[in-house]
């Protein structure tokens, strides 16, 4: 309960764009891993293709990703951020990482130390 209540602070900080979850779930694998085709994006997102198909329409009506073809095989499409994808990605984040800093920053040292070896266990049981 304590995770999606957090998940859901963090998802009000997104600003104006209203970017659903999978939609921010792009810009940020696009962010970390470069471009990407759609049937990898929706592997790496645990999404079906038409989904993913979707989500990179709506975000190309947005002028956050842009679909170019694949160099070495016409029949598939990879997908980039554009200039714009990528600040909106960064200020989302920006306003994130403000925010959970000032709530952190609330707590004494002994919880926040507590928390950053929480993290350590939460991130190994999300491991795949």
């Amino acid at each position: 309960m304590a995770t999606s209540r957090l998940q859901r602070a963090l998802r009000r900080q997104r600003g104006d764009a209203g970017l659903t979850e999978g939609q921010f779930a792009v810009l940020a694998a696009l962010s970390k891993h470069g471009p990407l085709n759609a049937g990898v994006l929706a592997e790496h997102e645990g999404m079906r293709p038409p989904s993913m198909t979707r989500i990179i329409h709506a975000l190309g009506d947005l002028g956050f990703v842009a679909k170019e073809g694949h160099p070495e095989d016409g029949r598939q499409v990879v997908v980039t951020l554009t200039d714009a994808g990528r600040a909106e990605f960064r200020e989302t984040r920006r306003r994130q990482d403000d925010w959970l800093s000032g709530r952190l920053a609330t707590l004494d040292m002994p919880d926040r130390e507590l928390i950053a070896q929480a993290c350590v266990i939460l991130l190994k049981l999300t491991e795949r």
